[in-house]
């Protein structure tokens, strides 16, 4: 079979185009020059431009490249490097691994935890008493240690960081006696957003490593910086050294002390402490609690066992905030009652040196209630509602009548209730009743540099997805369902209701005493997208189903939003199709305030 690069449809092998979107599955257009090159091809013949789909040999036993009896699917490219680069042929054509050889097998065991840091394994297979990897290429990522030789400031709460996320895959890597891929300097690798992540996974020589092993890594990365270090730093790494310290939990306490006593140069508003998140040093926003049955499944959650360990913050900034959104009609509908709204403002400010970025966002979504007179009007009611609303409040607030922030909770359902108001107000003054009167979802996002607020009504829903986390729902549908869950009843018995998907809120219908939008706050510490969509997006868990194809690319700088959105869109219209479908992606990243560091 052949899966489309766009709608991941799968295709059979004599395909040239998908059945489903109609992108070709033979040819590509080139990057650079945007002529059509085949996908087997290594570079575009017009321009010459790097355009194959390139992977990673790894082969247990080495041997000489034309030694070799490779599958001429993979033609080497590169035989000098720790691993043979090669050039894939049928990147549409999955592998089948029927028996994966045992090098394979951690990989598949560790990627659902270690998702982004560990490279995806494509193909496996054992060749005579060789066994042989087809991994994903990481070799344009820089090493750390290339990282800290050419930057002159690095803050050290980012170096504890990284030494921390050592100190969890030193405790993940351990059981599949796999340890030495930490202790290779070559193999640490940061990725464009500065994420430590590993080229491949090394086994550990017949002498089991210790952790004394791995503070001489410490060590050796140390010697990178020209800067002045952490003379804590340098006494722990001695007590590695002289086996003062031999547990991960002696090392973690050490960690925790350091990490405090950097702590006390910074306020509270700048550094802080979670301690329900002991697995690394980056942020996951409070959300309400949601019962099993209607929140996501925490993407790649790893099970942690010390809770009392520290999670530490780097005071952050702003970096870049990019956004796109489409609507489409679907393949059941006469019309399309979806409705969405972008207003973004930026202002830059760069230098040689530093690049200071100031943002504020509003992005609106709007699902007109089906079944309902004129739920495309009533959604576009609510979308300009808002719209003039906050445009007004901004102004008001560069006034200075206003703290230049995100808008008070109060402030936001206000603007709720007004877009109520006015839907209700169409449907009272033209006497509809029932079902003739007009309504619609909202789910509505606003950004203030690093700080976001959400707010819903109905069953538009709002989903972020992180490297550390993966993809969690934000929002709770108000269904009839979700409420008697809510109430304490079980949820088959909640979701086996008549009504159980009616909608218990929405805005229009009723007067404001029946609209109590859900409204909540979080810092964005971490890259973050986020996703707002209509029910003929998320129906049957397309979302949860679909987020390594679709949605784990967008947070890559290198992905274009737009197309990306596309291809949700066209992924919904092959598997639901049912429902207008509408997404807004806004993907924001952000780096360490080096001005508060310092």
């Amino acid at each position: 079979m052949l899966v489309c690069p766009q709608c991941q449809l799968e295709n059979p092998e004599d395909h040239k185009f998908c059945q489903a979107c109609g992108t070709s599955l033979t040819e590509k257009p080139c990057s650079n020059c945007g002529e059509l090159v085949d996908w087997s091809a290594y570079k575009c013949p017009n321009c010459n431009t790097i355009t194959g789909t390139l992977r990673s040999l790894w082969m247990s036993i080495p041997a000489e490249p034309n030694a070799l009896n490779l599958d001429p699917r993979y033609p080497i490219l590169d035989a000098t490097k720790p691993l043979l680069q090669v050039l894939d042929r049928e990147p549409l054509k999955p592998a089948t691994i029927d028996t994966p050889p045992n090098s394979a097998i951690p990989y598949l065991e560790l990627e659902p935890y270690l998702h982004q840091i560990l490279p995806l394994l494509f193909n496996a297979w054992q060749e005579e008493d060789r066994e042989i990897l087809i991994l994903e290429t990481r070799s344009h990522f820089t090493t750390l240690s290339d990282f800290l030789k050419t930057n002159k400031s690095i803050p050290i709460l980012q170096i504890l960081h990284w030494f921390y996320e050592m100190l969890d895959l030193w405790e993940a890597l351990e059981p599949h006696q796999l340890r030495q891929s930490l202790l290779e300097p070559h193999n640490l690798r940061l990725d464009e957003d500065q994420l430590l992540c590993l080229e491949q996974l090394i086994p550990e020589p017949t002498t089991a490593p210790s952790l004394k092993n791995l503070g001489t890594i410490w060590q050796i990365l140390l010697c990178q910086l020209s800067q002045t270090q952490s003379a804590s730093l340098h006494l722990l790494i001695a007590d590695l050294q002289t086996d003062s310290i031999s547990t991960l939990d002696e090392l973690r306490s050490q960690f925790k002390a350091i990490a405090h006593a950097t702590q006390a140069d910074f306020t509270d508003s700048e550094i802080m402490s979670d301690p329900q998140s002991p697995e690394d040093f980056s942020s996951s926003a409070s959300i309400p609690e949601t019962p099993p049955e209607e929140a996501v499944t925490l993407i790649s959650e790893p099970d942690h066992d010390n809770d009392d360990m520290p999670t530490i913050v780097l005071p952050m900034q702003l970096f870049s905030l990019e956004d796109a959104g489409r609507t489409d009609i679907g393949r059941q509908r006469d019309h399309n009652e979806d409705c969405f709204g972008i207003d973004t403002q930026l202002d830059k400010v760069q230098s040689p040196t530093n690049k200071v970025i100031q943002a504020r966002g509003l992005y609106v979504l709007c699902d007109g209630m089906g079944g309902h007179a004129s739920g495309e009007v009533a959604s576009q009611m609510a979308l300009e509602t808002l719209r003039t609303y906050f445009r007004q409040y901004w102004q008001e607030m560069d006034q200075g009548k206003h703290p230049a922030k995100l808008p008070a909770a109060e402030v936001i359902r206000n603007a709720i209730q007004q877009a109520n108001k006015a839907i209700y107000n169409v449907n009272q003054e033209g006497l509809r009743s029932g079902s003739g009167r007009m309504g619609t979802t909202l789910v509505m996002l606003l950004i203030h540099d690093t700080e976001a607020a959400i707010a819903h009504v109905g069953d538009s829903r709002l989903y972020r997805y992180t490297r550390k986390i993966g993809l969690e729902q934000m929002t709770l549908d108000h269904k009839v369902g979700q409420r008697e869950i809510l109430r304490g009843v079980e949820p088959e018995i909640a979701y086996g209701r008549p009504d159980a998907y009616q909608l218990t809120q929405a805005l229009g219908p009723r007067d404001e005493y029946f609209v109590n939008p859900d409204v909540q706050f979080f810092e964005i510490n971490e890259d973050i997208v986020l996703l707002l969509a209509s029910d003929g997006l998320t129906d049957n868990d397309l979302l949860e189903t679909y987020w390594q194809s679709h949605v784990d690319p967008m947070l890559s700088s290198q992905t274009n939003l737009d197309q990306s959105v596309s291809s949700l869109i066209d992924l919904a219209n092959q598997y639901n199709g049912h429902d207008n479908i509408t997404a807004i992606a806004v993907r924001v990243k952000v780096r360490p305030n080096l001005d508060q560091l310092k």
